[in-house]
């Protein structure tokens, strides 16, 4: 099994001669697929159109649009600008040369007239450099996949849970604004979640207790900045249909890397049929 069949090797040249050996070269030892392009113009025309190129030989000394041109108008390009390029010229002269040639986005060079075993072992270096870096892509990708399923799972679960608990879960905003709600919840104050979403959280407790509720934005969130979480309190909430339900209430904040509050986590136990012996402490 030919282990390089699936790549993909564009030849640029303006010598129809010079495209017909090195193709013939390259299929021989390789057995990659070969497009050729007899101008830069060409070259950029195939590159954008197909859907892959893994490696373009590139001539350097072409009319109108010369080897340097066209790479430079491959590395602007977001498709083309990561496909290895290795420069063909017989006029390897200077310093200055070979610099703009790396300048422009050439991998490698090769001196006319070609060495066959040189370029084979160039363009089977790159071919492997690409057969690597497809198969850590590959991994990475199924790595993220397993992590996707799992977190997936994960959350799937945790939703399982927080639906099917017994005590009501509201969450809230660090400013105190309800943005979800668990089917206790909305049973408990008799309303849709999409209803009570946008609420502050001061609109769902009777109304001598409303100053409590509106501490979030004071004593309230000052001990969740200090200590993540804090003790229960005994409050009244008031459902949508004016019943009261008494509740053991608690919240706790959840922090981003930097130690700032992003959400508050509110968990209020219906204590109906209990004597309410008092308020809880802060």
């Amino acid at each position: 099994m030919n282990r390089y069949a699936d790549f993909r090797i564009l030849i640029v040249d303006d010598n129809r001669n010079n495209l017909f050996s090195l193709r013939a070269l390259i299929e021989k030892h390789m057995g990659v697929e070969v497009l050729e392009a007899d101008s830069g113009q060409a070259a950029l025309d195939i590159a954008l159109k197909n859907p892959r190129i893994d490696l373009i030989v590139l001539d350097v000394q072409m009319p109108e649009m010369d080897g340097f041109q066209t790479a430079s108008m491959l590395k602007v390009r977001q498709k083309t600008r990561d496909i290895p390029i290795i420069f063909l010229t017989a006029a390897y002269k200077t310093d200055e040369f070979q610099q703009k040639g790396y300048e422009v986005g050439a991998a490698d060079y090769l001196l006319k007239p070609i060495d066959d075993n040189q370029l084979i072992n160039k363009i089977s270096t790159y071919l492997r450099l690409i057969e690597k870096e497809r198969d850590m892509n590959r991994r990475l990708e199924a790595l993220v996949e397993e992590r996707t399923a799992e977190l997936r799972t994960a959350n799937q679960y945790l939703a399982n849970v927080i639906n099917n608990m017994g005590e009501a879960l509201l969450l809230l905003e660090p400013g105190g604004k309800i943005t979800a709600a668990n089917p206790a919840a909305c049973r408990m104050l008799d309303y849709r979640e999409q209803d009570l979403v946008g609420m502050a959280i001061g609109d769902v407790f009777e109304e001598e207790e409303t100053d409590q509720a509106n501490a979030f934005m004071g004593t309230w969130l000052e001990a969740l900045i200090r200590t993540g979480t804090i003790s229960s309190i005994e409050a009244c909430f008031i459902a949508k249909d004016q019943r009261r339900v008494p509740v053991l209430f608690s919240r706790t904040a959840l922090k981003n890397e930097a130690g700032e509050i992003t959400d508050i986590i509110c968990i209020a136990k219906d204590m109906t049929g209990y004597t309410r012996i008092g308020k809880g402490s802060e």
